[in-house]
C-alpha cells in the first residue's frame, strides 16, 4: 500500500517588514469533500521567532513518500500572499496546491486543495480552508 504523507505547515513567518508575531497562535480549519463541509477543527501552536522566519518555508507541505516520487515543489511569494503547488506521481498521485494571504501581523487566511489518485481512480478531492489568529505570547 501506498503511504504518501504531506504535512502543510501551519506555521508562520516574515510577509510583511515586521514580519508575522511569533507567539501563540489559534488555527482553525474546515474541509470540504464532495460538497459538504465537516465541522471544525481547531488546534493551537507556539510559533518561535525561528519558526517565523521564513514563510515560504514554513507554510509549503512536507512531503515523505513511499512508492511515489514528487516533483520539486512550485512556490511563489508576492507581498503578503503565498502560493505552492505539489505533485506526486507513482502508485497514488497527488496534487497539491495552495494560497495563503497573511493580511496581517496577527491574522492569515489560506485554502488547500488536495486531489488523489490510485489507478486511475480519483480517491481524494477535497478543499481545507484556514484561519490563524494570533492569542498571546507563548506560555512559558
Amino acid at each position: 500500500m501506498c503511504g504518501l504523507v504531506l504535512a502543510a505547515g501551519l506555521s508562520v513567518s516574515a510577509a510583511f517588514a515586521d514580519g508575522i508575531e511569533p507567539g501563540l497562535w489559534q488555527v482553525i480549519s474546515r474541509t470540504q469533500t464532495g460538497g459538504v463541509i465537516g465541522p471544525p477543527h481547531e488546534s493551537s501552536k507556539c510559533l518561535t521567532p525561528q519558526d517565523t522566519s521564513d514563510l515560504a518555508i514554513a507554510f509549503s507541505p512536507q512531503s515523505r513518500t513511499v512508492n511515489s516520487t514528487c516533483a520539486p515543489i512550485e512556490r511563489s511569494l508576492s507581498g503578503s500572499r503565498l502560493n505552492w503547488r505539489l505533485t506526486c506521481k507513482g502508485q497514488l498521485d497527488m496534487e497539491l496546491t495552495g494560497e495563503f494571504n497573511f493580511d496581517s501581523p496577527r491574522h492569515y487566511t489560506g485554502t488547500v486543495q488536495t486531489k488523489a489518485a490510485m489507478a486511475g481512480m480519483a480517491m481524494i478531492d477535497s478543499q481545507q480552508n484556514i484561519e490563524g489568529r494570533w492569542l498571546s505570547a507563548c506560555p512559558q
